[in-house]
C-alpha cells in the first residue's frame, strides 16, 4: 500500500492542489489575480524545459534505434502495428466523442478570447513542417517543425557511425539532464495548476466541474471499453484458436504492475513475462515489448483526442471540422511516439497541440488536468498494449523458437 501511494503521490498531490484552487476560486474570487501569476510562472518554466526535451528524446531516440535493433521484417511489421493501433484508438475515440458529446461552456469563447489568426493553408503547412532560421526551431510556436528537426538530427547521427559517438552520447546526456529538469519543474505543478483552476472556476464557475466530470467519465468508459473489447479483437487475430485465452490468462500481472506503479517503463518485466508464458519468441517479444514501451501508446492516443476535443470545447470551436479532425490524427501519432518513456511526456504533445492549432495558453492547464486524471487507464492501455503487439507481430511474422 506504502508502494502504491508513493507512486501515485504526485497526482494525490496535484488533485489537493485542484481542490484547494477550486474552493478558493469559489469562496474568495477576490484572491484570483495575485494567485493567476504563480499559474503563470509554472507554465513558462514548462514551456521553456518541453523545447529542448522534445529535441533531445526524439533525437536520442532515433539515434539509438540501430542499438537496440536491425530494421528487417519485423521492425517494419511492427511500426505497422503500432501505427495501425494508434490510429484505430484515435478513431475510436472520436467516434466515442461524437456519440457522447460534451457541452460547451457559456461564456468560455469570451473568457478565453485569443484565436488563431486567419492565414493561408499553403503558408499554414509550410509553417507546420519548416522555419526560416535555426534559432526559431526552439520555439514552443514550431513544435511540429522542431520534431521533424529532431528525427532528421537523430537518423544523420545515426548513419555516423564511430565518428558520431560523441554527438550520440551528448544526445542521451541530454535527454537525461531534460528529463530530470522536467520532473523537477513539475513539482511545481499542485500550486501552479491549483492557482489557474482557482482562476479557471473564478472566471468560469463552478460549471467547469461538470465540464471535466463528462470527458473524464467519457475517456475511463471508451477506455475500458477498448481494453477488453480491442485487446480481445487483436489476441484473436494474432491466434483465432487460443489467443484471447492466452492474453487475458497472462494480462493480469502487467495489468496491475501498470496501475500500481503508474509507469509503462516499470511494467516491461512483466509484460516480457507475459510473453514468454504466451510463446511469443524472444526475437520479437524483446523487440516489440522495449521499442513499444516508448513508439506505441494506446492510452495516450486515446487521451490525445479528449484532450483536443476538450481544449476545442473550451474556445468555442468545431473540433469535427475535416481538417481539426486530421490534425488530431497527426498529432496523435507524435504524441505516441515524443510521450514514451519521459516522465510526465504527456505534456510534451499538449505542447504540439497548442502550437499547430495555434491555442491560447489558457487551454493548457485544462489539457494538463485531464491527462492527469486519466494517467492510471492510460498506463494500463499503453503498457498492456504491448503484449497484444507482440502477439499480434508473431502472427504474421514467424520466427524459430
Amino acid at each position: 500500500m506504502k508502494e502504491v501511494l508513493k507512486n501515485y503521490s504526485g497526482i494525490l498531490w496535484l488533485l489537493s492542489g485542484i481542490v484547494l484552487g477550486s474552493i478558493i476560486g469559489i469562496t474568495a474570487p477576490g484572491t484570483v489575480p495575485y494567485l493567476k501569476p504563480l499559474g503563470d510562472i509554472f507554465l513558462n518554466l514548462l514551456f521553456v524545459s518541453v523545447v529542448p526535451l522534445v529535441f533531445f528524446a526524439v533525437a536520442n531516440s532515433i539515434a539509438s534505434l540501430e542499438q537496440q535493433s536491425e530494421f528487417g521484417k519485423i521492425v517494419f511489421t511492427m511500426i505497422l502495428t503500432f501505427l495501425l493501433f494508434i490510429i484505430i484508438a484515435a478513431l475510436f475515440t472520436i467516434g466515442a466523442v461524437y456519440l457522447f458529446p460534451v457541452s460547451g461552456i457559456s461564456g468560455s469563447s469570451e473568457a478565453l478570447a485569443e484565436t488563431a489568426s486567419e492565414d493561408s493553408w499553403g503558408n499554414r503547412i509550410v509553417s507546420f513542417f519548416t522555419v526560416g532560421e535555426f534559432t526559431e526551431l526552439f520555439s514552443r510556436k514550431n513544435m511540429l517543425a522542431l520534431l521533424i528537426f529532431a528525427f532528421l538530427t537523430g537518423f544523420a547521427a545515426r548513419k555516423s557511425g564511430e565518428q558520431g559517438h560523441a554527438f550520440r552520447m551528448f544526445m542521451a546526456s541530454g535527454y537525461e539532464v531534460m528529463k530530470e529538469l522536467l520532473l523537477i519543474i513539475m513539482k511545481l505543478a499542485p500550486i501552479g495548476l491549483g492557482a489557474y483552476f482557482a482562476y479557471q472556476v473564478a472566471t468560469l464557475g463552478p460549471q467547469l466541474f461538470g465540464f471535466y466530470a463528462k470527458p473524464l467519465g467519457l475517456y475511463y468508459i471508451a477506455g475500458i471499453v477498448y481494453f477488453f473489447v480491442f485487446f480481445s479483437l487483436y489476441a484473436f487475430v494474432s491466434d483465432p484458436k487460443s489467443g484471447i485465452r492466452n492474453f487475458w490468462g497472462n494480462a493480469a500481472y502487467p495489468t496491475l504492475t501498470a496501475l500500481s506503479t503508474c509507469s509503462s517503463f516499470a511494467t516491461m518485466p512483466a509484460n516480457l513475462q507475459a510473453a514468454a508464458k504466451i510463446g511469443i519468441p524472444n526475437a520479437i517479444s524483446n523487440l516489440v515489448i522495449p521499442i513499444g514501451t516508448t513508439l506505441h501508446k494506446n492510452g495516450s492516443s486515446m487521451s490525445s483526442i479528449i484532450k483536443i476535443y476538450v481544449a476545442f470545447m473550451i474556445i468555442g470551436r468545431d473540433f469535427f471540422e475535416p481538417t481539426n479532425l486530421l490534425l488530431a490524427l497527426g498529432i496523435t501519432v507524435f504524441v505516441s511516439i515524443v510521450a514514451g518513456g519521459i516522465p510526465n511526456g504527456g505534456y510534451i504533445g499538449e505542447m504540439l497541440m497548442i502550437s499547430v492549432y495555434k491555442l491560447p495558453q489558457e487551454a493548457v492547464p485544462a489539457v494538463i488536468i485531464i491527462g492527469t486524471l486519466v494517467d492510471p487507464l492510460a498506463t494500463v492501455l499503453n503498457a498492456v498494449g504491448q503484449v497484444v503487439a507482440a502477439m499480434f507481430v508473431n502472427r504474421f511474422v514467424k520466427v524459430e523458437v
